[in-house]
């Protein structure tokens, strides 16, 4: 296999920090994105001590009108060829609508889909089309299902998986191998760790490490899985949506709903 560059977004902390590591464990070569001041420089030293990787990376905030056109620029610039790309970051939230601003929106918003579209677009303009190249959109199992308090960043994740089952249909038969990721709920950090670590029983069989999510998503990623979704309780979940008819689930959800409201 020819050699590997993965461009990973949001890279410095969580899902993207594993997706970081778990790349740089695989040999391959790695372009970081990530907000300025937000540890990146230490982690791309670490990587080159610990795993003898080539890694370069850019400070940028994603939600720049231009920051799609910037990297890809950055990267012509210093002769750096990706041939993965792995769209990871994103901002979530666990809100009533009317607590978050216009402003919060519209910034979830334009990270979570508009980056991920133009990083793409701009993607596809860079690569060699006669040599295999991969790209990882990662969504949410919450975008399959309807879910209190996470309305908007539940539908900018159907989105990604409406954008990417788009995609590989128009590339079916090409070079271009593109998979999504639906992950549950992770440990990513502290605050949800105590969180989590307070469910019980199938909901916390659902909770997984965001280090497994990376390599389960990488594997699949290279075998060319259209979706990956770690953990058979996240797969089990999936398959019951399917079977509950909707007035049943609608009548779960008002009823969780409403414990929400009384807690």
């Amino acid at each position: 296999m020819k050699q590997l560059t993965v461009l990973i977004t949001g890279a410095s902390e969580g899902l993207g920090k594993s997706f970081a590591i778990e790349s740089a464990k695989r040999g391959l070569g790695l372009v970081l994105v990530s907000l300025p001041n937000s540890g990146l420089e230490h982690l791309a030293n670490y990587l080159r001590v610990n795993f003898n990787c080539k890694v370069f990376y850019i400070e940028i905030d994603l939600t720049k009108n231009n920051a799609a056109t910037e990297i890809f620029e950055k990267l012509k610039a210093r002769k750096i060829k990706v041939n993965v790309l792995i769209n990871n970051a994103g901002l979530g939230n666990w809100s009533w609508f009317e607590d978050k601003s216009i402003d919060f929106y519209r910034t979830q918003i334009d990270l979570n889909i508009t980056n991920t579209v133009l990083l793409t677009r701009l993607f596809l303009n860079h690569i060699d089309k006669n040599a295999i190249s991969y790209i990882l959109n990662v969504g949410s199992l919450g975008g399959h299902f309807i879910v209190p308090k996470k309305q908007v960043y539940g539908a900018t994740k159907s989105f990604i998986g409406y954008f990417t089952r788009c995609l590989q249909l128009e590339l079916s038969g090409s070079n271009v191998h593109i998979s999504l990721l639906s992950p549950g709920g992770m440990n990513t950090k502290p605050e949800l760790l105590i969180m989590n670590n307070e469910l019980k029983g199938f909901a916390k069989a659902t909770i997984l490490e965001a280090d497994y999510v990376a390599k389960t998503a990488i594997d699949g990623m290279l075998k060319g899985k259209k979706e990956i979704i770690p953990g058979f309780a996240n797969r089990f979940l999936l398959l019951l949506d399917k079977i509950i008819p909707g007035f049943l689930k609608e009548i779960i959800i008002r009823r969780k709903l409403k414990s929400i409201l009384t807690a």
